[in-house]
This record gives structure tokens, C-alpha cells and sequence, in this order.
């Protein structure tokens, strides 16, 4: 395994960390100053029920977050607990958008070399596991724990349970959201809303552009990404299209109203009325290039996890305090937004050597003492996702003015509905979330901005996803 490179080596915490451990910790760091470690106390309850476990030993898998700083306060939440229980734990992060995490991870579960424990999107890669058979029932803990902290967040019902049992669970709700720049829209005469249709964003994002000025309104590729998957599929969903049916089982990408939606996205971005509002490359932009173009001040609209509004806040980046957040963008099938947000979510793997262990440390990680200090350092992108964890910090209902509406999406009624009948979440579905990783949806884009006719690539865009379902055992 350490030969891997889909893997980033943190060393053993805890019993016997030694030299060792310090060093495999300062390598991840980056070259940044490691903050103060945290000092959360571990529950009476849960050392009383690790006493059995002192002297063994695990391994978790850390979906890598956008702030060094925050992977770097989890592992002093996991020195934590480690160094409190008598046990040694292996934190190791992992790259969610390297294309074969899900095949990489599933070889390793099947030889029976796998992590513990693993904390991973979960509208992206739950359903998979799930499918694989490659993750164990964790009922048990997500009982135990509403009965402390209340109701999980609202979507991880959707994508964490199947059959009516939970085999993932919620650990941090990721917020999701739109961003402009009020400033720039000040000097415009333009006064921000909280609602906008795509096509009033799209002509917003123009009017605010100056290429003289190295000022660009449209902040967001069709380049294979997963901003790129998710601004289009959003888009899509809001004009009435979807991918397969609300059960998630069937195809039914091929509709009028998705190609209704990228003969939209397609004008916007080979129109040559817009091209003043498009940055210079954003045709070949990877997943971090929208973060780095706002943060640089160079774009004045993106659609991020709050990866990019907190990376502004913790390093003090002017672009700050000219940001208007709102949720999301409505369509012709929609009167509000269609965004709820999407939680990590812990898994336990199939065949788990310290399964117990590994429960424990779930039931720790969620806690407000455990999780503040990694959102303090991630502030928005990793909140909490039980109802009572919200009320047991100041920092998470006073920390920044955005905090209420992300707490109000990850509680909201689901689920959100279209006018033409379609509701959101859909049933969790291998199918959907291995479209999405095969970048389909980027990918019929480009054919678009290529000049192939919308309907054309929509069509050939749902015969791959038609074939792809088949392959996740949901034959067409």
C-alpha cells in the first residue's frame, strides 16, 4: 500500500507514535504552520466502551479537504482519541476526484487489505460501495447517535440508506453555494438578490465583466471537473431534466428539456456576445482553477463547495468581504432552488480487521469538540450534520453570516420538487454517481462547444450512461 500513489501517508497516531508519526504528519502539512492541536475530550461513554479495544490497532481513509490547515486539525482529533483509548490509528488521505477511487478501494476491500474506516462524499460514492457490497450495516451507530444528537442532516437519508438500513455515517455537511462579486456589481448600479434565474446570472455575469480590467463575470468550466459536473447537472435538473428516473433506476436523460438546457449552456459559452465574460483557458480549467481564479480576484461569479469562501475568510483575502453568497440558480421546471448540500459520510468496509474501533472514532469524529476545530479552519465546508451538534459550539450558529442559511439547507424538507414531476434527491443510485465519475456529462459539453448540435450530444450522451448503468447492475 505505501507504494500506492493514490494515497498521502500520515503515519500512525497515538500508542507509539513516536518520531515516526511527527514526521509523517509534518510531511502533509505543505510547508504551512501546523495549528494548535485540539484538545476534545473524548466521552466518558465511548472510553468505557474502547476499554476492551486498548493496544489494537486501525486504518481510516480521509477524503482530502481543500484546507491543509483542516486535514491538520482532523488529525489532532484523531491523535486525540488514539492517544486517550491506548490505541494506534492510521490516518491516511485520499484524492476523491483521481477517476479510480471507487475501483482502487473495492480491489482493496475484496483482498481484504482495505481501511476500517473512510469518510467520502456521499452523493458521490456512497451507492457505489453500497452496490460493490463492499460496506457494512452501521444502523446500530446512526441510532445511537439521533438519540444524542437528534436528526442527521436531511440528504444523508437519502444517500446513506437502503432497503431501510444505513451503511454510512453522517459526519459533516459540505455547504454548497453560488458566488458573485458584490463590488463589482455595486459599480454597476446592480443590487444583489437572493434568487436568479440562469439566464438573468448570465446576463449579470456579463454586465459586470471588463476584460481591460482583467475582470471576467463567468467563473465556471465545462472541462472535466466536478464543479463542472455539478454546474451542469444542477442546470440540467433545473430546466426538468435528470439522468434517470426518481427511483434512479432508468435512463431518462434524453428528454426535451435537457437539451432545452445545454443548448443554453452551449450558446453561453461559443456565442461570441458573451466571450468578454469568459476568462482566458477556462475551456481546459481543472477542478481547482475556478478557486484559484476567484480567489485571485479574477472572476466574478463561481459555484463551489464553501472550499473557496472559506479559504477567502481563513487567509484574510479581500475578496472576502466582497462576496455575495446565495444558494443557487433556478430554471423554467423550478420556482426555488433545487440545492440541499451534501454531507462526508463515514463507511466501515466490509470485513473490517477493528470494526469496533472504528465505530467509536465515527462517534467521536461527528461531536462538536471533535469537529470544530475543522471547521474553524474550513468554515462552511465542514459543518455539522447532527441537528443538536449545530447548538453545542457559538462557532458554528455566529461564526460567519452564511452559517444560517447552510444550516437551513442541510435541514430543509426533502425532497425538492420540479413542476414536470421530478424530485430531488433521487434515490441513491450506482448508476447515477458512475455517470458522473466517467465525466459524461463534461464531456458532452465539449462536444457541444465543438460544434456538434445539442440534441445529438444529448442522445449520445444518454447511450453511454444507458451503458454504464448496465455495467452497475441496472440493465436498460
Amino acid at each position: 500500500m505505501e507504494d500506492n500513489p493514490l494515497w498521502s501517508r500520515r503515519g500512525f497516531l497515538g500508542m507509539g507514535v513516536g518520531v515516526l508519526g511527527a514526521a509523517g504528519l509534518a510531511a502533509c502539512g505543505g510547508g504551512s504552520e501546523s495549528p494548535p492541536r485540539a484538545q476534545a475530550e473524548v466521552p466518558k461513554e465511548l472510553l468505557d466502551a474502547a476499554a476492551s479495544l486498548k493496544g489494537s490497532s486501525m486504518g481510516m481513509l480521509s477524503q482530502k479537504l481543500y484546507s491543509t490547515a483542516a486535514n491538520e486539525m482532523l488529525d489532532s482529533s484523531v491523535r486525540k482519541f488514539a492517544d486517550t483509548t491506548g490505541t494506534k490509528i492510521e490516518n491516511s488521505l485520499v484524492q476523491a476526484d483521481a477517476g479510480d477511487v471507487v475501483a482502487k478501494i473495492d480491489a482493496e476491500v475484496k483482498g481484504g487489505v482495505a481501511r476500517d474506516l473512510a469518510f467520502m462524499t456521499d452523493s458521490r460514492f456512497v451507492a457505489q460501495f453500497q452496490a460493490l457490497g463492499d460496506l457494512e450495516e452501521v444502523t446500530d451507530v446512526v441510532e445511537a447517535l439521533t438519540a444524542k444528537y437528534g436528526e442527521p442532516c436531511a440528504e444523508a437519508k437519502h444517500f446513506c440508506v437502503f432497503d431501510g438500513k444505513w451503511f454510512a455515517i453522517p459526519y459533516h455537511f459540505i455547504g454548497i453555494g453560488s458566488f458573485l462579486r458584490k463590488d463589482w456589481m455595486q459599480e454597476k448600479g446592480i443590487a444583489p438578490k437572493d434568487v436568479y434565474s440562469w439566464e438573468e446570472l448570465r446576463d449579470l455575469c456579463l454586465a459586470i465583466s471588463d476584460p481591460t480590467k482583467r475582470r471576467f463575470g463567468w467563473g465556471m468550466t465545462v472541462n472535466r471537473s466536478g464543479d463542472g459536473n455539478g454546474m451542469i447537472e444542477a442546470l440540467i435538473n433545473s430546466y426538468g431534466g435528470a439522468i434517470a428516473s426518481n427511483d434512479g433506476r432508468k435512463v431518462t436523460f434524453d428528454s426535451p428539456e435537457t437539451v432545452q438546457a445545454v443548448t443554453f449552456l452551449g450558446d453561453l459559452y461559443t456565442n461570441p456576445k458573451y466571450k468578454p465574460m469568459l476568462p482566458p483557458g477556462v475551456a481546459s480549467w481543472t477542478d481547482t482553477s475556478n478557486n484559484e481564479n476567484w480567489l485571485a480576484g479574477v472572476t466574478g461569479y463561481t459555484r463551489n463547495s464553501f472550499s473557496v469562501y472559506a479559504d477567502s475568510k481563513t487567509k484574510k483575502n479581500p475578496v472576502y468581504g466582497n462576496t455575495h453568497v446565495f444558494s443557487d440558480c433556478i430554471g423554467p421546471a423550478t420556482d426555488k432552488s433545487l440545492l440541499f448540500g451534501q454531507s462526508q459520510a463515514f463507511v466501515v468496509f466490509k470485513g473490517a480487521k477493528n470494526a469496533p474501533l472504528a465505530k467509536l472514532l465515527a462517534q467521536y469524529l461527528v461531536s462538536a469538540p471533535a469537529l470544530v476545530g475543522v471547521a474553524k479552519e474550513a468554515p462552511g465546508l465542514a459543518m455539522p450534520a447532527w441537528e443538536k451538534v449545530w447548538d453545542a459550539d457559538p462557532f458554528f450558529t455566529g461564526g460567519d453570516p452564511a452559517f444560517s442559511m447552510l444550516r437551513n439547507m442541510s435541514q430543509q424538507p426533502l425532497p425538492l420538487s420540479t413542476k414536470n414531476g421530478l424530485a430531488f434527491p433521487q434515490k441513491a443510485s450506482a448508476g447515477q454517481q458512475a455517470v458522473i465519475a466517467a465525466y459524461v456529462l463534461t464531456d458532452m459539453m465539449q462536444q457541444v462547444i465543438q460544434g456538434t448540435a445539442p440534441a445529438q450530444a444529448v442522445t449520445a450522451a444518454h447511450a453511454k450512461m444507458v451503458r454504464i448503468f448496465t455495467q452497475q447492475g441496472l440493465p436498460q
